[in-house]
């Protein structure tokens, strides 16, 4: 049973990404954020079984992540 909401929660949190995924307005650094940040968070949630302090962990390390690797056009 457990694993049951383990698995439902992730497909939220996975559903949540691919709807921030699809925002056509967002810069690219913006939207490589959001992805890294949902991406995270799922692995955060898998790796801790759940935990909120892991989701939240994963989320920020991964839309650091997202942020820090995407080229930024204006300092070209």
């Amino acid at each position: 049973m457990k694993t049951l909401q383990s698995l439902g929660k992730v497909a939220l949190i996975g559903i949540a990404v691919a709807s921030m995924a699809g925002c056509a307005d967002m810069s690219p650094k913006q939207r490589n954020t959001a992805i890294g940040a949902g991406v995270g968070a799922v692995g955060g949630a898998v790796l801790t079984g759940g935990d909120a302090l892991g989701t939240l962990g994963g989320a920020a390390v991964g839309g650091v992540i997202g942020n820090v690797t995407t080229d930024n056009p204006r300092r070209r």
